[in-house]
């Protein structure tokens, strides 16, 4: 039973991959308002593809439209993977 329980996290369908570098380096080399989003976020996010989001929605410019567009991100990998990241009753 134990050796069931630790193995549901990886019951994940989503692509796993491997990092490439100091994953901490590269977090603490986020702006202050990715870090804070990734901080609160509901899935484990590597630095690199947050970043390539955070740019490509301007968040320099307007770190909260960022932050929307990584919410929606987010959101729709955890629609992709429901059978796993859902809340049980």
């Amino acid at each position: 039973m134990a050796d069931r329980r630790a193995r549901r996290n990886l019951n994940s369908r989503l692509k796993r991959r491997r990092r490439a570098g100091d994953p901490m380096q590269a977090y603490d080399a986020l702006p202050p308002g990715l870090r804070q989003w990734l901080a609160a976020a509901c899935l484990p996010w590597s630095p690199a593809s947050a970043l390539r989001i955070w740019f490509k929605a301007g968040g320099s410019r307007d770190p909260a439209a960022a932050a929307a567009r990584l919410d929606a991100a987010e959101q729709a990998m955890l629609k992709r993977d429901a059978r796993v990241w859902a809340v049980r009753d």
